[in-house]
């Protein structure tokens, strides 16, 4: 398995038989370098979307243009899309697809969802994390979200041993609230940080979670560098 971080909350994962993109916002993200693009993109079979807001969802179109994946999002967010020709399959909290050989669940995350269109922000459902099961590991994403109970839900329920976490402050979680829930809602052994370094307002190192869980491998990510499971 590879784990390729795409800046902010972007990620190609390679499991399995697949290539998954994750809220893979490229264009106009500071942390990611144009001339990438085609790599970071190709062969992708599924996108999965966490939520509307621009920077995640802003260069949909165009990636799924360029490749044909098939989208996966929450339900209203995957009906708008599709009424705008995507190819879609929405599901919600609770709901397991299988993409391939892997399996995605969708759980909650405590934030906001829209998505504008045509100059128009609308309303885009709930916000999701997502469970990904193959290869032997079960990698809990996130999403945009703050500490919340469910975790411990999610924890004792899916058991993921992998931890892709938002941990930028301002619009999520900051490092302490990241290193918190890991401490007393997971076990996992890899835990790698995401929504953070893009904007100024968000923290610019993920070095004070890597000194609060010293008995977990806190993988700080490098763009397009893969990260082998």
């Amino acid at each position: 398995m590879q784990i390729i971080w795409l800046g902010h909350s972007g990620f190609r994962i390679e499991i399995e038989d697949q290539v998954l993109l994750v809220d893979p916002w490229l264009g106009g993200n500071p942390t990611f370098p144009d001339d990438k693009r085609s790599e970071a993109i190709a062969d992708a079979s599924a996108i999965l979307l966490t939520h509307g807001h621009f920077d995640h969802a802003a260069d949909i179109e165009g990636i799924v243009k360029d490749t044909g994946a098939h989208l996966y999002a929450m339900v209203e967010l995957a009906g708008i899309l599709e009424h705008r020709g995507f190819q879609t399959t929405g599901f919600n909290f609770g709901g397991t697809v299988a993409i391939g050989a892997t399996t995605v669940t969708m759980v909650r995350a405590a934030h906001s969802s829209t998505i504008e269109l045509d100059g128009r922000l609308l309303p885009a459902g709930d916000p999701a994390g997502f469970i990904l099961r193959g290869e032997g590991h079960t990698i809990y994403i996130s999403g945009d979200t703050d500490v919340m109970a469910d975790m411990g839900v999610i924890a004792e329920r899916y058991a993921p041993d992998i931890g892709i976490l938002c941990c930028g402050g301002h619009f999520t979680m900051d490092m302490a609230g990241a290193a918190f829930a890991a401490k007393k809602y997971f076990n996992f052994k890899t835990v790698i940080p995401c929504h953070y370094k893009t904007f100024p307002l968000l923290a610019q190192s993920a070095q004070p979670l890597v000194d609060a869980l010293p008995d977990i491998d806190v993988i700080e990510p490098q763009v397009l560098a893969p990260i082998e499971i």
